[in-house]
């Protein structure tokens, strides 16, 4: 068993009800679907999994998934949380066929950026543009992320969904759809320099007339 792994328990009572107590007794409602075996019902710890939910690994890698003993290989297809507590309310996981691909949103990990061109110039803005990518891949080929090498790039330099170095066996299914779909990953920019604004030669001169008629005028008034 991997270390990206949950346990759970099989549960026989659904609805809002059952989901209600479940969540009250610090438990997660839950289903396992797919893979050519019914849907089934379960309940997870909401301690362990709310522990677990802060890893990367829980949203874009194939998980242990433990029920009643048996070990399943599932992905994370949805999760729902409570809209102000931190408290997840339902999660849904799908088993995994090791013989078919699979198609999973994994975060980009930019690596050597302070090292770059770009990085070390004060004067530049290195904008990430996508945080993470859709790819296509079996089950055993599954990356946990896609590092972003940054240490060439320069002013003026843009790396694009086709530049990107993928693991064997990944694709990136948006790139068959045409060059347009080929977009931005990491743009170098230029910074904007704010200069400050400093008084041309002659109009400290001109304020300072305004500024003496000025006082004449309420001197002029103080007297009436």
């Amino acid at each position: 068993m991997s270390d990206n792994k949950l346990s759970a328990k099989g549960r026989g009572d659904e609805g809002k009800g059952a989901s209600r107590r479940l969540r009250h007794a610090g438990q997660i409602p839950a289903i396992v679907y797919g893979g050519g075996s019914d849907p089934q019902s379960i309940q997870l710890e909401h301690e362990k999994t709310w522990v677990a939910s802060q890893k990367e690994w829980f949203y874009s890698s194939i998980i242990d998934l433990d029920v009643d003993g048996k070990v399943e290989k599932v992905l994370l297809r949805d999760m729902q949380r409570h809209p102000y507590k931190q408290l997840i309310m339902h999660l849904d996981f799908q088993r995994v066929n090791q013989n078919e691909a699979i198609r999973m949103s994994v975060p980009l990990h930019f690596v050597n950026g302070d090292e770059s061109p770009a990085g070390k110039a004060a004067d530049v803005v290195v904008m990430h543009e996508l945080t993470e990518v859709a790819i296509s891949c079996l089950p055993g080929d599954l990356p946990l992320n896609i590092e972003v090498d940054l240490s060439a790039l320069k002013l003026g330099d843009t790396i694009h969904l086709s530049q990107l170095n993928l693991p064997k066996g990944v694709e990136i299914p948006q790139l068959k759809l045409g060059p347009d779909h080929d977009v931005a990953v990491v743009v170098a920019r230029q910074g904007r320099v704010e200069a400050e604004e400093t008084p041309a030669e002659g109009e400290e001169a001109a304020e300072a007339p305004k500024a003496a008629e000025g006082e004449a005028k309420d001197d002029a008034e103080g007297e009436e």
